[in-house]
This record gives structure tokens, C-alpha cells and sequence, in this order.
């Protein structure tokens, strides 16, 4: 095996210093990283990258940290202590301006660890921060995570036809881009992972951004993305809802009705797709839970249900044991 060997997946054991640009700020000398790239990412044009990390929290047990600067993009992975084969990529969100590391990283893994699942974050670059073809870097990250997480399977303990993708707001437009773009060509193969299908057996989107031209998309995740000004056909072309066809894996969308940022057309419209085109999909819209709630919801409000709805969901296409 190439990319994963024991230096790149077991880095932690030798400390972060290893890996430039990982801030302690952010990680443990506990956790194991596994970067995405070999060398220097794809689209590198030499620009000044720092690592930045700004906790929205004032309580230091409960971090609430947002990550920028990613000049080398990684996988956190965390592992549960009683696995059971499926594994998750989790895609925080951020507008493609930030990464929620905590709220839709950390949090996330813990859950998922507790039924059993093993967890891959993804630290994915932001494509406003100096590389060449910004509308393909994220996707670029995701392609090569799925395929890295494939090829080391074995290593990790999971089975390569049960791993899923996790994403939140801008991080679901991410996952559900990877759900129906997996085959695109959007970087150049560098080694034997590369052989590896990027495509997700089933995708969780969590009041996603879908459409990049619709009304309804989110204007700061489309621009950050995507530029200033650029052609409607572009748009169309990176909206998740375009992008349906046969070989979309199932798809599990959540949202809220009083959600102020990305309202819940996008999850409709994505919802439409699929039933159009055959595909196993499943729509939740809460009366209540606003935007970015993860699982920080009090039971009292309604779409703090939603993991437990993922996990069935997850049964029932055969990602996670019943």
C-alpha cells in the first residue's frame, strides 16, 4: 500500500510536529492523522497559508473552535472501542469560509463511535485561500479521503463497501457533491489509492447547501466557492440537485423550517432530484431547530432526533448493523 503506510496513519505516535500546519490548538498528541496528499496538494500556487483557530466558546470544556488556513488538508480518524465495520467521513460545514471543527467534527465522531462506527474528519482546504481551480479543491479533498479510507480498510478496521459520508451546511453541499460527482475526474491520480471508488454507500446531509443558482442558495457558500460573478453554467454544474443519476447513492436530508441561513428548498429540491431519478432518499423538515445545531439540541426540540432517524436509515441500506 502507498499513500497509507504505517508512517502517514500512525503519525500521531510520533507527534504533530510532523505534520506541518496542524495546529495542537485543534488536535491532541493522541489523535491519529492521516494526510491527504503525498506532497503538495493539487492547485498549489505558493500563497502564504496560516493555520488559524477561533473558539466561539466560553466554556473550556465544551470547545466550539472554526479552522482556517488549511494549506495541507488531513483525516482526523477516531475510533470506537467496540467497532463494528462502517465507517463515516464527517464534513463540517462553515460557508466554505471556516471549518465547524467541533460542533460538526468532534461532536459527530462521538456519536458515531458510540454505535460502533468509525470516524473520519475531514479537514478539507477552503477554496478562497489561494489555489488554482478553487470550485474543485474541496471536492478534490473528498474524492481523495473516500479513496484513502477505502484503500487502508483493513488497517482501519472497516469494510470498504460499508463507509458512508456525513455533511453539515456547506459540508453537506461537500458530501452531496461527492454522492453525485464521485466519478468526476477533478484531480490527477498519484498512486495505487487512487484506483479506489469515491463514491459513498449512503450520504447524510444536514441542512445542506444544495443549489449554487436556485434562489434559495446560500449566497456566501456559492461565492466562496465558486468566486464572484461567474457564468450560470457553472452554478448549475456544481449544484448538488443537478448532479442526481443513477449510480447516487441513498441520501438522508435533514432541515428545520426556521432555519434563517440555508432555507429547507435546498433540501427539498435535492429530495425532488431523487425521487425523479429512482433513488432511495428520505426527507426530514423539523418545525424547529434553526441553523448549525449538530447535536447540540435540547430533546425538547424536534430535530434533535435526527441521529437516531440516521442510524435506521443507515440499517435499512445496510451501512450500519440493525
Amino acid at each position: 500500500m502507498t499513500m497509507i503506510d504505517r508512517r502517514s496513519a500512525l503519525i500521531a505516535a510520533a507527534g504533530l510536529a510532523a505534520l506541518p500546519g496542524v495546529s495542537s490548538a485543534q488536535t491532541s498528541a493522541s489523535d491519529e492523522i492521516i494526510q491527504l496528499w503525498p506532497g503538495t496538494p493539487p492547485g498549489d500556487t505558493g500563497a502564504r497559508i496560516v493555520r488559524k483557530i477561533d473558539d466561539q466558546s466560553k466554556d473550556p470544556t465544551k470547545p466550539d473552535r472554526w479552522v482556517t488556513g488549511i494549506a495541507r488538508p488531513v483525516l482526523v480518524v477516531r475510533r470506537p472501542a467496540r467497532p463494528n465495520g462502517a465507517a463515516m467521513l464527517i464534513v463540517p460545514g462553515g460557508g466554505y469560509g471556516f471549518l465547524s471543527y467541533d460542533n460538526e467534527g468532534t461532536s459527530q465522531a462521538a456519536w458515531l463511535n458510540a454505535r460502533g462506527i468509525t470516524a473520519f474528519i475531514l479537514l478539507y482546504r477552503l477554496p478562497g485561500e489561494g489555489w488554482t481551480r478553487r470550485e474543485d479543491v474541496p471536492l478534490q479533498d473528498a474524492q481523495r479521503a473516500m479513496r484513502i479510507i477505502r484503500a487502508g480498510a483493513v488497517q482501519f478496521g472497516v469494510d470498504k463497501s460499508h463507509i458512508g459520508v456525513l455533511g453539515f451546511s456547506a459540508g453537506g453541499h461537500l458530501a452531496g457533491s461527492l454522492a453525485t460527482r464521485h466519478g468526476v475526474t477533478v484531480y490527477t491520480p498519484i498512486d495505487a489509492a487512487d484506483r479506489e471508488d469515491a463514491r459513498p454507500d449512503i450520504a447524510g446531509l444536514i441542512y445542506p447547501v444544495v443549489s449554487l443558482d436556485a434562489p434559495f442558495t446560500h449566497g456566501g457558500s456559492r461565492d466562496n466557492l465558486l468566486g464572484e460573478g461567474v457564468p450560470t453554467e457553472m452554478r448549475r454544474a456544481r449544484s448538488v440537485e443537478m448532479g442526481v443519476d443513477a449510480s447516487t447513492p441513498p441520501i438522508f436530508l435533514v432541515h428545520a423550517t426556521d432555519d434563517g441561513l440555508v432555507p429547507p428548498a435546498n433540501s427539498i429540491a435535492l429530495f425532488q432530484a431523487m425521487e425523479a431519478a429512482k433513488r432511495p432518499v428520505a426527507l426530514h423538515i423539523f418545525e424547529d431547530g434553526g441553523h448549525g445545531f449538530g447535536t447540540r439540541l435540547p430533546k425538547a426540540m424536534q430535530a434533535s432526533a435526527w441521529p437516531e432517524l440516521f442510524t435506521t436509515f443507515g440499517a435499512r441500506h445496510g451501512l450500519i448493523p440493525a
